[in-house]
């Protein structure tokens, strides 16, 4: 059963798509703001998101961007914005799918079995980098053989690396993405993540991969 996540500030939209979506069987969460949407998109992992362009805060397009950022599930843009132009920047930007406002329910539901059979049609993204891979769909790391258990957030911090390597990427940056750009706590959070993927990177005297570029981030290299 798959899980949508609806993001969109009209309870009225909320709320009908809520319940045609579980109607057909679908897990639903709902999110009426671009933070709230990230954060359910981090902890819940849905494998499909209706997102609306005009959202309190941030935007869809900046929500779009930093889900693409982390790994994004097919994303179908809702929204009253008909511009070719519009379409262009939504679907540039990274979404799977476009859909104007107003809409009739039954094209909705279509699109939304479109994009879920194009997914399960995929293979399952697995990424490499030197002698490590990350099976994004297990949520599996490997250094060759040998297999590696990461806690959620460790998978998050290794998958954003793996996703660009050779790429010195800013404290800022990773905090931005992994933790949430509205991430408040110690900086110092990072530096204790990078330290326990290190060790369980390096177990059995590996060459290191995840690299410190001093006063300004981490860099995944051979």
């Amino acid at each position: 059963m798959a899980t949508i996540l609806v993001v969109d500030d009209d309870p009225k939209i909320t709320s009908a798509l809520r319940r045609a979506l579980a109607y057909e069987g679908y897990n639903v969460l709902v999110a009426g703001d671009g933070p709230s949407a990230l954060q359910q998109s981090r902890e819940r992992l849905p494998d499909l998101v209706v997102l609306d362009w005009m959202l309190p805060g941030m935007d869809g397009i900046a929500v779009l961007q930093r889900l693409q950022a982390g790994g994004a599930p097919p994303v179908l843009m809702l929204t009253a914005r008909d511009e070719v132009e519009d379409r262009v920047l939504g679907l540039d930007s990274g979404a799977d799918d476009y859909l104007v406002k107003p809409f009739a329910l039954d094209e909705l539901l279509a699109r939304v079995r479109a994009l879920l059979r194009r997914q399960d049609a995929q293979s399952p993204e697995v990424l490499q980098f030197a002698d490590l891979t990350l099976d994004v769909g297990s949520r599996e790391a490997r250094r060759a053989a040998r297999t590696i258990t990461l806690s959620p957030r460790e998978f998050d911090l290794l998958l954003f690396l793996m996703r660009h390597p050779r790429q010195v990427l800013t404290r800022e940056r990773i905090l931005d993405t992994v933790w949430g750009y509205d991430f408040v706590g110690d900086a110092n959070v990072l530096d204790v993540y990078i330290g326990y993927l290190r060790q369980k990177l390096e177990a059995e005297n590996e060459p290191r991969l995840i690299h410190t570029m001093r006063g300004v981030g981490y860099v995944l290299r051979d």
